[in-house]
């Protein structure tokens, strides 16, 4: 059984466990799991144990840093680490250089005393909800190592299902920590835009958000805690939160008005995906939730989306020169799509955040009749890794398998993915539940009221079941 971090921090408490144990349980999980699924691009074996040791005499002398003093930790490789290079999976970027500063989460991260074992992988500059790169290779699905961890946060993903640790920070522009949540039956949070502070900026600008990924609702809300304080390097950081998330965490959903949306009015779902969401839903009206089928009422917003996205490729390329002179250097369709988005005019962008906008009162007024909404996170299960998009697709896009999570990027609502069940080829299904702009802690708190009533979280992985047989 994995231990989540927050049974760590109370085992070194209680003395029943101490950082370096956890650590080398962490490492000795990379060391065993990561030929079969590729999550990490760099492992510190002998800063990560030197980190826990100092870690262990704080806790010995009763003089933790923080909340999460000890606790294994990784980091995709698309936030700045101090010391190590951030590649972002691209060939394009050197790895020489000073790299002289942490992101923002990181940094918040090293203050409490986490043990930062490595950098975790992600597709090309993260640009699609799979994970893979020229520069370094698949990320597979611990439940089955042929088929796709989701993206672009997969390898964050992949590595605390699979016991490496019970805390990674990923990134989320469309969906990229809650994809590979919903994929490998892990937990996952895209916050309220600014909570978590971001430098550098993204170059996808205010879609991109930082979050926490765990095996459990109640650790991702424990690095919440952590990682939100304001940092004057994010012009968009909001202030210090005064209170824990921690402490309504388990309050219930006694009361609220949870709307539930099957399909959001215009998604086709695997029919296993549709009978694990409406038994999550069964669940939550058990706890005496006040559950209304109701859709949203908007339009797939997917071209307004692409216009924002392809954009920003077309930016983050164009500091390396001509796009046609890349083709052949970077993922084929990173270079497809910035080629659109280097197409776009100032009129299309604005006419984008105009769709944008519009969508943000929509989802505004909706939560005033409704506390949460709660879908599908996905439409479908994993499909083979190395693919875009599953067999069979009529779209070259990873936008078209993922028409539950980009939107709520546009509007910077905080939305959660959680376990809900399996499919009946026995791959995980995530519950999606989204919130009103700073309700991080009233999303988090119905996902730990889910979770407190289901064991889902608590599946072992298909390669950790095989390990123990």
């Amino acid at each position: 059984m994995i231990t989540s971090a927050m049974e760590l921090v109370e085992g070194y408490r209680n003395k029943t466990i101490s950082p370096v144990e956890a650590t080398k349980a962490a490492l000795e999980a990379i060391d065993t799991y990561d030929g079969a699924v590729n999550a990490f691009v760099l492992v510190d074996h002998e800063g990560a144990l030197a980190a826990a040791k100092q870690s262990e005499a704080r806790w010995q002398a009763g003089e933790p840093l923080g909340p999460g003093d000890g606790v294994p930790t990784s980091i995709k490789d698309a936030l700045w680490t101090r010391g190590w290079p951030t590649l972002r999976g691209s060939n394009l970027i050197d790895a020489a250089g000073s790299w002289d500063e942490d992101a923002p989460s990181v940094a918040r991260l090293r203050e409490t005393g986490a043990v930062i074992l490595g950098k975790t992988t992600t597709p090309e500059y993260s640009w699609k909800g799979v994970t893979d790169s020229l520069r370094h290779g698949v990320t597979g699905n611990p439940w089955n190592p042929s088929l796709t961890a989701g993206g672009s946060s997969g390898g964050s993903a992949a590595a605390v299902a699979l016991g490496m640790g019970p805390w990674s920070v990923g990134t989320d522009g469309g969906g990229s920590v809650r994809i590979p949540a919903a994929f490998t039956g892990t937990v996952a949070l895209k916050p309220t835009y600014g909570l978590i502070p971001f430098y550098p900026a993204s170059p996808f600008g205010t879609l991109s958000h930082a979050g926490p990924m765990t095996r459990t609702v109640r650790d991702a809300a424990a690095m919440m805690d952590i990682i939100t304080g304001f940092d004057a390097r994010d012009w968009a950081a909001m202030p210090t939160p005064t209170t824990s998330i921690l402490s309504g965490l388990d309050d219930g959903v006694a009361g609220l008005r949870v709307a539930y949306s099957p399909n959001l009015g215009f998604v086709q779902n695997d029919p296993s995906v549709d009978a694990a969401v409406r038994a999550a839903v069964d669940v939550l009206v058990s706890a005496d939730a006040h559950v209304e089928e109701a859709d949203p009422g908007f339009s797939d917003p997917v071209d307004a989306f692409h216009v924002l996205w392809f954009s920003g490729e077309a930016k983050v390329l164009s500091s390396y020169g001509d796009l046609d002179a890349l083709a052949g250097r970077i993922d084929p369709g990173l270079h497809r799509t910035a080629v659109i988005g280097a197409s776009y005019s100032a009129a299309d962008y604005l006419d984008a955040m105009a769709v944008r906008m519009k969508l943000g009162e929509l989802m505004g007024r909706f939560h005033e009749r409704y506390d949460v909404l709660v879908t599908p996170t996905l439409p479908l299960p994993a499909f083979p890794a190395g693919q875009d998009v599953p067999d069979g697709s009529e779209s070259p896009d990873w936008t078209s398998w993922t028409p539950y999570t980009y939107p709520f990027n546009l509007t910077q609502q905080p939305a959660l993915s959680v376990p809900c069940g399996f499919t009946d080829a026995g791959l995980p299904v995530g519950l999606h539940i989204v919130g009103p702009r700073h309700a991080d802690a009233l999303v988090l708190r119905v996902g730990q009221a889910y979770q407190s009533m289901t064991d889902w979280h608590l599946r072992e992985p298909g390669l950790l079941a095989k390990e123990a047989r």
